[in-house]
Parts: C-alpha cells; structure tokens; sequence
C-alpha cells in the first residue's frame, strides 16, 4: 500500500479554488507551454494526474494526455472537464501502476511538489523507475518540486513559514532526520472562521533525484529555476529538471 496520502472528496472539491495562484493562468499558462515544446505532437503521460490542471490545458493543445492518479475523487472533478475517450486516466499509484501504452511515451512528468507525496526514499525511486519504464527512447521525464529550504532554520527550530496573506498562512515543519515534513495550512473561510488542514510529505534534494534518475537509466538534460526556464542556482526555492532516456 502507498504511503500518499489520498485527497477525500472535500479536498477534490476545493482543489481548483480560483484564487489559488496555482490555478490562475501566469502559473499553468508557463508549464503547459514548456511541457508541450518537450511533447509536441507525441503522446504524454502525467503521474498523479489530480483534476487536471496541467493535464486538460496541455491536451487542449494537441498533446495526447494520459495520467494515472490515486485518489477517485480528483478524478471526478477531472470527468466534469474531459471525457475518459479524450484523456484517459488509469486509477493507481504512480510508483507502480501502468498506463496502456508503457514505453511508448515522448514525455512523463510530475509537477507541484507532486514527488513529496510518497513519503519512503524506496517509493520515490520506484516512481522514477516507473516513469521510465513508460518512456520511449529519447524520452524525458519532468519533475517540478521545492527545495527544501532548511538554510531558513535556525539552529533547534523546526518550522519554516512558506505564505502569509489576509486568508491564509502556511507553514512547514521539518524532521532533519527522516526528511519527513508538514505541511500546515489555516485558511480563513468567508464567515472569518478557520479552517486547519494538514499535508505530510517527504521532502527530497535534487541531487537526490539526479541519482534516483540514474538508477532508472535516465540522462540529466537540464535544470531551472522555473518554468520560464530561469538559471537554476543556489538561491532558487525550486526547481524544474529533466532527464532524458537514451536512443
């Protein structure tokens, strides 16, 4: 069993919030536009695929979009977008499960922090190697997640804020030991009450996924700061890398 935590039905719900920032088109517009130069007219496979906030844009754009996702309510929310014929979605957990068409594949990606949810070292790597078993020859394999910014604690300090608005605040905690953390979010909802949510994940190191990659086959091929492509570097919060599959 997967140790991801599984989005319920009032979490799907509220996943594509309009005034999130990661729903609103300067966040999705730049992705899709990256992800779609990497597939082109060949077919994509996104893992964890959720609603589809990546996924439906980038298939709109010619791109044929697979997923596999865990979570049965999020793949609700994605059918009131686009019917399974137009972008099938195969029900499992991303470290193991496969999609028709495994190794057929120009581009496999993960996005938002996605990677975090399996919360063992083993389960990543597994997820890595299951990307690449997906991918065809020459594929590249994406993954956009934070760095985990512990430079910010201070000696004995554990928790490291990560927003701050009239609505919401958010904050992380940290095992230094077992990379576990949390994340802790309290959302003022309009009658002024609030309301806690809690997400765990295990936060990784990009050199970590560098070797991972190597364990699967995979080729580095690039990093950056965003997904406008900016240089990556020793300030960046987080990173998009790719690696490629050889000929």
């Amino acid at each position: 069993m997967t140790s991801s935590e599984v989005w319920d039905r009032e979490t799907a719900e509220r996943y594509d919030d309009p005034e999130d920032p990661m729903n609103q088109a300067a966040a999705i517009e730049p992705a899709v536009d990256f992800l779609y130069d990497l597939a082109g007219s060949r077919p994509a496979l996104e893992l964890a695929i959720g609603t589809g906030r990546i996924g439906v844009p980038l298939s709109e754009r010619g791109v044929a979009v697979s997923g596999i996702e865990l979570s049965g309510p999020m793949l609700d929310v994605l059918r009131r977008k686009v019917e399974e014929a137009r972008l099938p979605v195969v029900i499992g957990d991303m470290a193991s499960a496969t999609a028709p068409g495994a190794g057929e594949f120009a581009l496999v990606y993960l996005v938002y922090n996605t990677i975090g949810n399996l919360r063992t070292q083993e389960e990543q790597v597994a997820c890595v190697a299951n990307a690449a078993r997906h991918l065809a020859p020459g594929g590249r394999f994406v993954v956009e997640v934070g760095v985990p910014p512990l430079r910010r604690l201070p000696p004995g300090q554990i928790a490291a804020p990560f927003d701050l608005t009239e609505t919401h605040l958010g904050i992380d905690t940290f095992d230094l030991v077992t990379q576990q953390a949390t994340s802790h979010h309290y959302t003022r909802e309009p009658d002024g009450r609030y309301r806690a949510h809690r997400h765990h994940f295990r936060y990784v190191w990009p050199s970590e996924l560098d070797l991972m990659a190597r364990l699967a086959g995979l080729s580095p091929e690039a990093r950056y700061a965003s997904w406008e492509r900016a240089p990556f570097t020793a300030e960046s919060t987080r990173h998009v890398s790719v690696w490629h599959k050889p000929v």
